[in-house]
């Protein structure tokens, strides 16, 4: 019996499942890796066991969706044609230049929560479903205790069943904001205000696309509805100046902004509160794909219709490929475990089988390409960031430091910012501090090569390949 492809599947959200599951349907044997404990990725975050959640679905929706991946899941674990392995933290992929005819990839991990050892899976082909992370713009007062983001005040809601606080502001730009204040509400938190920037009129101007998508309008209308019950005041393009406090935040100051984002003079409000949930939208997570080489378009990587990626023998879904929720990574990653399957197997794909999700994956794009018109960021806040602001929380470098290497020393670049100030030097290697210090200076922000796409052990990178364990042999954490 002829031995089975093996497809690395990196990421269990939506897509990472829905590709899994269409691939192993098809003969392909699949090593689905994921740093959580649990798969479902943010979207579907589940509850940690020991805390016995009796009703985890009301902190989701779309809960019958998730049963259906869960229940495929399962079915393919036992069956053997699923290997799940959780709490691994994938840190590089390279593609084998020797062994397997196809050249074939090498995923390394970290294991566990300390990190400290690391797995080397093999693999035919590797299918990136490794999603997004959340983009924050500096202001005053960010960094103080009690300021979160958006999805990390539902993280802790969904995987922690705690609450961040008990009286918060959500604020910034994107649909995010809806569910995260809707879902601290019905959690017992009060929430004092929904501050939204995106001015109203961009989506009036948008509704005949938007409404081509009623459930998606109704899932809002829905989310609507639960904050007017909750009495949650919506404050639509208005934008947070500062917060404030000493060992933590204790209130914000917001405004309303004017047609040209400035902040107009007199609308200033105090919101007391000791959580602030801030996001402005999310940004797709393309480390992997660009330490293989994969083109990117802008900051998302590049596939074709079948969601190959330049690099062959790689595929490409869900938010890292744009973002755009769960039905369009589920659309992604099932059209991709199909055409990943096919090709595994050194036989010719047919589209018809997955017409049905390609027809909804053009309507999702189109739609979540509107509603990112809709929701863009203020286009002046980098005006309202004073020079002690901390930009780069790592290094602790402030906005002063770095329009000071712009104006006094001539930076062009992000990574010239970068070598003067050492902006995006620190533990998260600029991810969380190039959209703000591309605002602060004017730079482009162009997606930077990494090497590593996570920290790594010098010990780790010291030990020969053959010392590092691979799954199911002796010794690996189960």
């Amino acid at each position: 019996m002829a031995e089975r492809p093996v497809l690395a599947v990196v990421g269990a959200g939506p897509a990472g499942l829905a590709a899994a599951l269409a691939a192993a349907a098809r003969g392909v044997h699949v090593v689905l890796i994921d740093s959580a404990v649990e798969p479902g990725g943010q979207f579907y975050r589940q509850p940690a066991r020991g805390l016995g959640a009796r009703r985890p679905e009301a902190l989701h929706h779309q809960w019958r969706t998730w049963e259906r991946l869960r229940a495929g899941l399962d079915a393919h674990l036992a069956a053997g044609r699923i290997t799940h392995l959780s709490d691994h933290h994938v840190w590089c992929l390279a593609r084998e230049s020797a062994g397997r005819e196809s050249g074939g990839f090498a995923v390394h991990a970290l294991l566990g929560p300390e990190q400290e050892r690391s797995v080397e899976v093999r693999a035919d082909g590797v299918l990136l479903a490794t999603g997004a992370y959340e983009k924050v713009l500096p202001f005053p007062g960010w960094t103080l205790p009690g300021v979160v983001t958006a999805g990390g005040a539902q993280a802790m809601l969904k995987g922690g069943l705690t609450l961040p606080g008990r009286t918060a502001v959500v604020a910034g730009t994107g649909p995010l904001l809806l569910p995260v204040a809707t879902g601290l509400a019905a959690a017992g938190a009060r929430v004092a205000a929904l501050v939204e920037s995106a001015d109203p009129r961009s989506a009036v101007r948008r509704s005949r696309a938007l409404a081509a998508h009623p459930a998606k309008l109704a899932e809002a209308a829905g989310h609507a509805a639960r904050l007017a019950r909750h009495r949650v005041p919506v404050l639509a393009r208005h934008t947070v100046l500062e917060a404030h406090g000493r060992d933590r935040v204790e209130s914000v100051t917001v405004a309303a902004l004017d047609t040209d984002g400035r902040a107009v003079p007199g609308t200033e409000r105090h919101l007391p509160c000791d959580t602030l949930a801030v996001g402005h939208g999310l940004l797709p997570h393309t480390d992997l794909a660009e330490g293989l080489g994969c083109r990117l378009d802008g900051p998302t990587v590049r596939v074709d219709e079948e969601q190959r990626t330049d690099v062959p023998g790689v595929w490409a879904a869900g938010e890292t490929t744009g973002v755009g929720g769960a039905g369009l990574s589920l659309a992604e990653g099932h059209i991709a475990g199909r055409s990943a399957a096919a090709h595994l197997h050194g036989t010719a794909p047919d589209p018809g089988e997955w017409a049905a999700a390609a027809r909804s994956r053009t309507r999702l794009r189109a739609f979540f390409a509107e509603l990112d018109g809709a929701y863009a960021a203020p286009v002046r806040w980098a005006e309202r960031v004073t020079d002690a602001t901390v930009v780069c929380r790592c290094e602790e470098v402030t906005a002063g430091a770095v329009r000071e290497a712009v104006g006094a020393l001539g930076a062009g670049d992000l990574r010239t910012v970068k070598l003067l100030t050492r902006a995006g030097m620190g533990w998260c290697q600029g991810r969380m501090c190039e959209p703000g210090v591309a605002g602060i200076t004017g730079c482009e922000l162009t997606p930077a090569r990494r090497l590593l796409a996570r920290p790594v052990p010098l010990g780790v990178l010291a030990a020969p390949p053959d010392t590092r364990r691979r799954p199911g042999e002796p010794g690996r954490p189960q």
